[in-house]
């Protein structure tokens, strides 16, 4: 592995604290999935153009705050919980071989 899985969740928090949408659609592999939770219902987000309506939205309806916690998961992958204004948000990352976000599964946290 030619990459540190945690530290791309922590450039991926960044950009996210940041409002940065070009920096966070940059991670993401060309046929990454997103299975997010936040809202009660899982939405699937399979598409470049769908990513970036995502993304949209959730930087202009629940900015990220400050980092909560950070561990690696099962298959280099990593969790990355952090506050938002619902709450503790947690994210399970799943890289490519070249480092980007292949699979991105967000919900809730049980934490606090």
């Amino acid at each position: 592995m030619s990459f540190d899985p945690m530290a791309v969740a922590i450039d991926w928090l960044d950009a996210y604290r940041a409002g940065d949408i070009e920096a966070i659609l940059e991670m993401y592999a060309e046929d990454a999935v997103v299975h997010c939770g936040c809202g009660g219902d899982v939405k699937t987000i399979n598409s470049r153009e769908a990513l970036r309506a995502y993304w949209v939205d959730r930087l202009r309806e629940h900015p990220a705050g400050k980092l909560y916690d950070l561990n690696p998961s099962q298959n280099d992958g990593t969790v990355i919980s952090y506050i938002t204004d619902t709450g503790v948000m947690s994210a399970l990352f799943a890289f490519d071989t070249a480092g980007r976000i292949k699979e991105l599964n967000c919900n809730p946290s049980h934490a606090a």
